[in-house]
């Protein structure tokens, strides 16, 4: 099973990409899943631009069929997430826009972070946008208030405690279920 794991903030001064390289480390000594790590300020999609709705997947442009082709190949994914204006990221919400069919029935999980709600608000809205595309939002999920206290003084490491590893683990075990589960509806 390949686990997608998608880094959502594409700023240039985030937390993000620090936080989804230690959940990438949590993920691999988990050891149930192929793992694929993707930041999407690597992945520079433009605002959506396709002629045609995704759901017809006649897409015209490179972009949109190489990213097409990443988000199939995938049984689950991870959302590495912060909050926007109670939000998800609009890289987020762009990638989850450029596809429809590539996302179906594949189990989708959590791993938020930010102020005083770490993200929680933000991944209750992108809950409602996976589940119009046919995904499984699981309820187990990781998230870090107050982020920045997590940050290593001197290295900026992200430090977090102990129990998040804990709480990814269990994470990890609900998608694995979740994304066998759902397998044959794929194949259809």
């Amino acid at each position: 099973m390949l686990l997608q794991i998608l880094i959502a903030s594409t700023r240039e001064a985030r937390v993000g990409e620090r936080v989804g390289h230690w959940f990438d480390r949590v993920a691999r000594a988990h050891g149930e899943f192929e793992i694929e790590l993707i930041d999407l300020a690597h992945v520079h999609l433009p605002l959506f631009d396709e002629p045609k709705h995704p759901r017809l997947r006649q897409y015209k442009h490179d972009h949109s069929k190489e990213w097409s082709a990443t988000i199939e190949r995938a049984d689950a994914f991870v959302f590495v997430t912060p909050e926007y204006n109670y939000a998800p990221p609009p890289g987020l919400v762009n990638a989850l826009d450029y596809l429809v069919l590539e996302w179906g029935y594949k189990p989708v999980a959590f791993v938020s972070y930010g102020g005083v709600s770490g993200g929680t608000r933000s991944v209750q809205v992108a809950k409602l946008m996976v589940t119009g595309l046919k995904m499984m939002p699981m309820v187990e999920a990781v998230n870090f208030p107050f982020v920045a206290n997590l940050l290593n003084k001197d290295t900026g490491a992200f430090e977090p405690p102990a129990a998040q590893e804990d709480a990814a683990r269990v994470m990890l075990d609900e998608l694995m279920r979740w994304a066998e589960a759902l397998k044959p509806m794929r194949a259809r």
